[in-house]
């Protein structure tokens, strides 16, 4: 990046110093950081909206409807999140080719599944072999991306369907009497007054969700933990151009600053939505807001 980097050799101290933290892997490593904050803000609403989705399953009418939601929520929740992650991912990816193999490749006489093997025709490979680096990336980060949303949809729905049943049954009664129908009373009762019950658990989840980040690693992602890792072994060759000692601990400190700072940046914007969404509420939160008011 800067001139006098030309030769890594020759310099000393800062200057050393300066042109090592600007090499293309050190900007690899900054890109990283934002790989896992869009991860974030991708998951998140992702597996809120997987996990609204089965609180309604689990609260439904229909039997097999409500066996399936709750199905969701017990079996994903009782899977360790690690074997899911190494398990599902590998699983959803076969299960694409599988289909696509079977859309262009209707001609195909050989079997896909070869002893350990799974083998499908070039053109059902996804993304195919022609296809660039960036595509490959993000085919792995968009699995990622439903994985994590999958596994933690269900915690969220657990959270939600609880939240859904501490809303006084008589509220709905009430609404219902004034004429609204099941749905009305649902999406302008129940939906608006489920959050302050279940805030708290999903602040909880947020935060499980971040520390669960790393598992980005496990999946092939290069994420932070993966260029800490490579970039803070020791480096002593002369062709690295920046030979170093052990410094993994140094990186890994600062991915814990990175950890603890967006968590606590988290806590404060969780602290204020939770008192916004316990403005006027008949809950704990709302009493201590309205006797701190008067």
């Amino acid at each position: 990046m800067f001139s006098y980097c030309n030769d890594p050799s020759i310099l000393e101290g800062f200057n050393w110093l300066s042109c090592y933290l600007t090499t293309p892997k050190h900007m690899n490593f900054y890109f990283s950081f934002g790989t896992v904050l869009l991860l974030l803000a991708i998951t998140a609403p992702t597996a809120l909206l997987f996990g609204f989705g089965g609180a309604m399953a689990a609260r439904a009418h229909n039997t097999a409807l409500s066996w399936f939601g709750k199905a969701y929520i017990a079996v994903v929740r009782g899977v360790p999140d690690i074997a899911f992650f190494l398990f599902f991912v590998i699983a959803l990816d076969q299960g694409i080719e599988w289909l696509m193999h079977h859309a262009v490749c209707s001609d195909w006489d050989e079997p896909i599944r070869r002893g350990n093997d799974f083998v499908v025709c070039p053109q059902a490979k996804v993304p195919l072999s022609s296809a660039s680096q960036w595509a490959h990336k993000s085919y792995g980060f968009a699995l990622a991306v439903v994985t994590f949303a999958i596994v933690f949809g269900a915690f969220a729905a657990n959270i939600l369907f609880g939240a859904m049943r501490a809303v006084p049954r008589a509220q709905i009664e009430t609404a219902e009497a004034y004429g609204m129908t099941h749905r009305q009373a649902f999406w302008r009762v129940l939906v608006p007054q489920m959050w302050v019950f279940a805030l708290p658990g999903l602040s909880n989840l947020w935060m499980v969700l971040i520390k669960a980040t790393p598992l980005l690693f496990l999946l092939g992602i290069e994420d932070i933990v993966y260029w800490a890792r490579e970039m803070g072994g020791a480096k002593t060759a002369k062709f690295t151009g920046y030979p170093h000692s052990d410094w993994r601990m140094w990186y890994f400190l600062t991915l814990l600053g990175f950890y603890l700072a967006f968590t606590r940046i988290s806590e404060i914007a969780l602290d204020q939505l939770m008192k916004r969404l316990a403005h006027g509420q008949a809950t704990a939160a709302g009493e201590a807001q309205r006797r701190a008011n008067t």
